[in-house]
């Protein structure tokens, strides 16, 4: 295996430790006006995120800085034809998080209200263009020899890049629900658990949906009727999938947590697999397409990323986990009583 597949592959795993992350927040915060049905709760959901949020940020960071440098030139087209959304996302993120700092500043229900439609929103858009950026990287894009987009915002907003965008949604809600299960206790558990529950059956549709629509508008499936050894791929994310339901019925909530985990590392991987060795393919011409190795850096900085990843990534791995732990346990009306938090 050559080293730019390696860092194909490890783009990949990152984008999905990022979604996996930071997808409990952005589901917690685009359930936070149905199940904050008043402050106390809302406080807990809070707490539940706030320790967290900003750590789950460096795995984004981490992707696009492996993208710039193992495969600058996709990162130079996908950076400028996905420059309006991901504007949009830059500016969700942001609101989000000022709004886990200025909520508590004052003693103001309309000042709270503000910020809380704020985290809805922040935590809304970004889960559904985090998808439909993925789904058109997968379907493709109108893309000339230059990389030059031919198209508008709406380009991106095609059945098959929305379709994908629900989907993210939806992983988003059952991920984020499943944690705040797991981290709340009393009537807040119980209403997130079922939330999860009737959530599922959409992920559920959703799923099957995107895998059909998959077969008509992109090429993903090219590699694996090749090799068709690579339908396990599929079949983890589905495994993954039921057994999330499994343990949300008998009230076994981390679990649930973790197979949705791997549902979306399934996902992730079912379409970077499907696309290889094409980052991102052209609808104007398959000749223009940004491939695998025109894409890619040099052997010797692959390889010197390569040392400095393995090195790194662990220790910022092992330093997320350490911190999860620390507030791994429940977060209960009690804490709330701490003048320190959110």
């Amino acid at each position: 295996m050559d080293l730019a597949t390696i860092w194909f592959l490890l783009w990949g795993l990152l984008w999905a430790v990022y979604f996996i992350t930071d997808g409990s927040d952005l589901g917690i915060g685009v359930l936070l006006p149905f199940l904050g049905r008043d402050e106390t709760r809302r406080r807990i959901m809070h707490r539940v995120v706030g320790p967290l949020w900003d750590g789950n940020e460096v795995w984004l960071l981490t992707a696009g800085g492996v993208t710039f440098a193992a495969f600058p030139k996709m990162y130079a087209v996908m950076f400028s034809t996905f420059y309006t959304p991901l504007m949009l996302l830059l500016f969700a993120l942001i609101f989000r998080g000022v709004s886990f700092e200025f909520r508590t500043q004052v003693a103001s229900n309309r000042w709270r209200r503000l910020w809380d439609a704020s985290i809805f929103l922040g935590s809304l858009l970004p889960a559904i263009l985090l998808g439909a950026a993925f789904g058109n990287l997968f379907r493709g894009l109108p893309i000339d020899g230059q990389g030059v987009l031919h198209g508008s915002l709406l380009t991106f907003l095609n059945p098959y890049g929305l379709l994908v965008g629900v989907l993210f949604l939806l992983f988003f809600l059952v991920h984020g629900a499943t944690m705040l299960a797991a981290k709340s206790e009393g009537d807040l558990r119980r209403d997130a658990a079922a939330a999860a529950g009737r959530l599922w059956y959409g992920l559920l549709m959703a799923a099957v949906v995107t895998l059909a629509a998959s077969a008509w508008s992109t090429g993903l499936y090219a590699n694996y009727l090749a090799q068709p050894v690579l339908f396990a791929i599929v079949g983890l994310a589905v495994a993954a999938l039921v057994l999330v339901k499994v343990f949300l019925a008998s009230e076994k909530y981390w679990r649930a947590w973790f197979a949705s985990a791997v549902f979306m590392l399934g996902v992730t991987y079912f379409g970077i697999v499907g696309l290889y060795p094409i980052m991102l393919p052209s609808t104007l011409d398959p000749a223009f397409s940004i491939d695998l190795q025109g894409a890619a850096s040099s052997p010797l900085t692959l390889k010197i990323m390569l040392g400095l990843a393995l090195v790194f990534v662990p220790v910022v791995l092992a330093y997320q986990i350490k911190v999860n732990l620390l507030f791994k346990g429940q977060v209960t009306e009690t804490d709330l009583e701490a003048e320190e938090g959110y």
